[in-house]
């Protein structure tokens, strides 16, 4: 192969990801949640899936299990862990939001960063993000997967595993 057919294929290919280079599949992937609704608390069919993915039971807080499950979902490997903190490791830390980032919330009774989720799009001075285990209201405790609009000075915290 010519190597200026093989520079250009592999622009082609790349161009098939959007926005720097995140994974179609994430995008699809968490944005096709959208809608899940507990069965229960922190339970229902696709709680549990989420839970599982990170060695949890039913009952546990799930928006660290969310993120994980739709990373593995799309291969793209990430720590098993169902515990938010564990999501932002040093070398993971980004300062420049992109699509399929995952966001923190540091909560200040908790001490730790306690609510994950995707950042979607960045707009002006907010994210539209993707999070499970959030409601309408923007809880950390909450009955479903929603698209939400955050400020930016909420978030915490950003890591990219794309």
């Amino acid at each position: 192969m010519e190597k200026g057919l093989g520079i250009f294929i592999i622009v082609c290919l790349l161009s098939l990801w959007p926005n720097s280079g995140v994974p179609q599949c994430l995008v699809n992937v968490y944005t096709s949640q959208v809608g899940v609704k507990e069965k229960g608390w922190n339970s229902g069919e696709k709680v549990e899936e989420y839970l599982h993915s990170v060695n949890l039971p039913k009952g546990n807080p799930w928006c660290a299990a969310f993120v994980v499950w739709c990373h593995k979902m799309c291969g793209i490997k990430i720590v098993t862990s169902g515990y938010s903190p564990a999501l932002f490791p040093k070398a993971k830390v980004v300062t420049e939001a992109r699509q399929g980032d995952v966001f923190g919330i540091y909560y200040q009774n908790k001490g730790r960063i306690a609510h994950v989720g995707f950042i979607h799009k960045i707009e002006r001075n907010c994210y539209v993000t993707v999070e499970g285990n959030t409601g309408p209201d923007g809880t950390r405790e909450g009955d479903g997967v929603y698209s939400k609009r955050r400020l930016k000075k909420q978030v915490y915290k950003l890591s990219r595993w794309h």
